[in-house]
């Protein structure tokens, strides 16, 4: 592990494709946006070596290749592979986007990997979603450690950081959160501030010196001894407390000297397992330096410390038609199963899939099978599974912008797929002779709206297949097109997932949109009881239009949708054009009445009516039926319903109040709380939907990035007046 006196690996540092599982370790980097995990990737790339000072490779290409939305945005807005050797280990590295639009990419990291590290910011702290998200590895034991960044800032305490990391992410078990190493300051100064110059190990009690650009090891002085023997006593009872040999804490208590070795294999074990996690520094390399502070610690800790692949409990599999299969291994030998946990469009490769490979070799030039769950694009329910056989084309392994080809990859490994044109993110590639599909991982809901339309005619041409694509690519991003609206809606996690959307279709697909305001789904219905006389009477040559009808309308429970009542005596409207008239009085109730919305839960009763023996028809008598309801509209006074949505808000106790408080001046109605284990609260409403349009974005501000939520719908309601007459005076003027 890193507190070892390890050798540099030379140029090994260049990834090439993985011969077994354990040569692969697969690590995901995990923290709020700005706390460094970017820098953390390139300084762990020039340390073993796959890189130079200048972030370029051998063969020309650059690490610091991203996407161009990345390079104008400054963030990370997807997940990235960066694979690098160390020790003859393949190390996977998945840098996430930190931003909470992005969670997606994050998810989809930790679904590739089989280890996280969480960077925090010295100088910035631990935020709420961050420690959300070390709770979700937690159960499910995902094994952690916690890097720590931007130590030389002004205002940076690695001890006071390393006490907030036990309190808010050690839980019942602090002593499961401990430093490996103590970082050793150099010369303080004009300005006061003293850089982190080296670091100490407190196993080893080794000073590593980074100050001239690579790590080297001396001992201590001894007036670094006093500073490290509280530290290093914590640490060797933390590792003993977590040991598989029960006799070792006895042995220790009673005064035996623990061998570092031992300690040594104890920790990693402990770190494998997902019960301690360590605590590390890491900081670029200086100018002309060709190590980082603490990346040889890191690498070390990595593949030392950190499960393989064969380690992991591999998802649940089935058959495509639900039917349970064996549950799989690690083996390169076994059957094929493989995951797409990344989709993306390169201008001149095409689709590039990014493939966990989880049992089997996928070879290329292979038929595979893929399927997959997918989702509905009009609701969030799941719809029929979609199936294909597909051609493997060329794999390859990322760096930068480059893809390097590999000649396989086997279980445990990740590699990129071209032109596998009928898979999605999410859907399972297994061999052609036994199909199977994995267990699809937690994804959020997306609960932003945007309506958006083409913004032009060649646009329109091209909308329908690049929003395809788009959404095939991003499983958090929701396609609707509204049938009572007519509106083309967009379902995003945020505002920043919507320019990214939307800069995409532009730049990738060449499809110019523009965003428009999102409509709800209102509805009308008479407040009252009215009637009316529709009166369709034309001569104008031959046969003439000739249809009388007239009609009473009461309102009906809600749920009702419209009953058509006959109550015609005497023949006064014949019995072939009743039927007519009822298909009038529904097809102007579609249309509405008022403002456009659809009319429902009324009863109209079609009470007398007129008929001509020659010029009757049945579109007369629909067109009678139609005016007839319009003037009973007239007659009446029409109520606006809006949806309203039944929401459940988890949030942390602390917001509690806000998000109540703000729920109220939603016109929401708070039906309950209830606590939920972990100093978090449950608050369940019911809220007109045109409260909550934007409340994705409004409920991640007011709780400080803690709060979800999720909305079905509840019923239409009444809208209050004062808001109706301000929709239907729009309408009214054409708004």
């Amino acid at each position: 592990m890193g507190d070892k006196a390890s050798a540099h690996p030379g140029a090994a540092g260049r990834a090439a494709a993985a011969d077994r599982p354990s040569s692969v370790r697969n690590v995901v980097l995990v923290g709020h946006s700005g706390s460094g995990k970017t820098t953390l990737v390139e300084a762990l790339a020039l340390t073993s070596g796959a890189v130079n000072r200048a972030g370029r490779v051998e063969d020309g290409g650059s690490l610091s290749d991203y996407d161009e939305i990345e390079h104008r945005q400054q963030r990370s807005v997807q997940l990235s592979l960066v694979p690098v050797e160390w020790n003859g280990v393949r190390i996977n590295l998945l840098d996430t986007p930190g931003y909470a639009d992005f969670v997606g990419e994050l998810r989809a990291g930790l679904r590739a990997a089989d280890a996280a590290l969480f960077v925090v910011s010295a100088a910035d702290g631990v935020d709420g979603a961050t420690r959300m998200l070390w709770d979700e590895c937690a159960i499910v034991g995902m094994p952690r450690a916690i890097v720590v960044t931007h130590l030389d800032a002004a205002r940076a305490d690695f001890e006071e950081m390393t006490a907030i990391c036990q309190r808010v992410f050690g839980g019942d078990d602090p002593d499961a959160v401990i430093p490996l190493y103590l970082p050793l300051h150099g010369e303080t100064g004009p300005d006061g501030h003293a850089p982190v110059a080296g670091l100490i190990g407190l196993l080893s009690q080794r000073l590593f010196d980074y100050t001239s650009g690579a790590r080297a090891e001396r001992d201590p002085e001894e007036g670094h001894l006093p500073l490290i023997e509280e530290a290093r006593n914590r640490l060797i009872e933390g590792i003993i407390s977590e040991s598989e040999d029960e006799t070792l804490m006895d042995r220790y208590l009673g005064g035996e000297e623990c061998d570092i070795k031992t300690l040594t294999e104890d920790l990693e074990k402990a770190v494998a397992r997902g019960v301690f996690h360590p605590v590390l520094a890491a900081a670029p390399a200086p100018e002309n330096g060709t190590q980082g502070l603490g990346t040889v610690e890191l690498l070390e800790l990595i593949t030392g410390g950190f499960p393989t692949p064969e380690e992991r409990e591999i998802p649940g599999v089935t058959t495509p038609q639900g039917a349970p299969r064996p549950a799989l291994t690690c083996d390169p030998e076994g059957p094929l199963a493989a995951e797409v946990v990344k989709t993306s469009s390169d201008p001149y490769v095409g689709r590039v899939s990014l493939v966990r490979v989880f049992s089997g070799t996928l070879r290329p030039d292979e038929t595979v099978h893929v399927s997959g769950h997918g989702l509905d694009d009009q609701a969030h329910e799941a719809r029929p599974l979609h199936e294909a056989d597909e051609r493997i084309g060329a794999l390859s392994v990322p760096f930068g912008k480059q893809q390097r080809p590999v000649t396989r990859a086997v279980a445990g490994d990740l590699a990129c797929v071209a032109k596998l044109s009928r898979a999605e993110t999410g859907d399972t590639l297994s061999a052609k002779e036994v199909p199977l599909l994995m267990e699809p991982w937690v994804m959020p809901d997306p609960l932003l709206p945007v309506a958006i339309q083409a913004h032009g005619k060649s646009d329109e041409d091209k909308l329908s297949q690049g929003l395809a694509r788009l959404v095939a690519e991003d499983p958090t991003m929701r396609l609707e097109q509204n049938p009572y609206t007519h509106q083309l809606v967009l379902w995003c996690l945020g505002e920043a997932h919507v320019d990214v959307a939307l800069e995409r279709l532009r730049t990738r697909y060449g499809v110019q949109v523009d965003a428009v305001p999102h409509k709800v789904s209102l509805r009308e219905t008479f407040a009252e009881k009215a009637e009316g006389r529709g009166r369709h009477v034309k001569q104008s040559g031959g046969h003439g239009q000739y249809a009388i009808c007239e009609i009473t309308v009461e309102p009906l429970p809600e749920g009702s949708g419209i009953e058509f009542v006959d109550k015609v005596v005497g023949g006064a409207v014949p019995r072939q054009f009743i039927p007519s008239v009822e298909k009038g009085v529904r097809a102007q109730a579609a249309k509405g009445v008022a403002a456009g919305y659809p009319l429902v839960d009324i009863r109209v009763t079609l009470r007398d009516g007129k008929a001509h023996s020659v010029d009757s028809s049945d579109a007369a008598f629909q067109t009678a039926g139609s005016l007839a309801l319009r003037e009973c509209a007239a007659a009446s006074r029409i109520h606006l319903l809006e949806p309203v949505a039944e929401l459940a808000v988890m949030v942390a106790d602390e917001y509690v109040g806000s998000v109540m408080s703000d729920l109220s001046g939603r016109r929401g109605r708070v039906s309950g709380t209830e606590q939920v284990p972990g100093g978090t609260t449950l608050v369940r409403a019911q809220i007109p939907e045109i409260e909550i349009g934007r409340y994705a974005v409004d409920l991640r501000s007011l709780s400080h990035g803690t709060g979800r939520f999720s909305r079905t719908y509840a019923c239409h309601e009444p809208m209050p007046q004062q808001l109706a007459t301000k929709i239907l005076e729009a309408e009214g003027n054409g708004g």
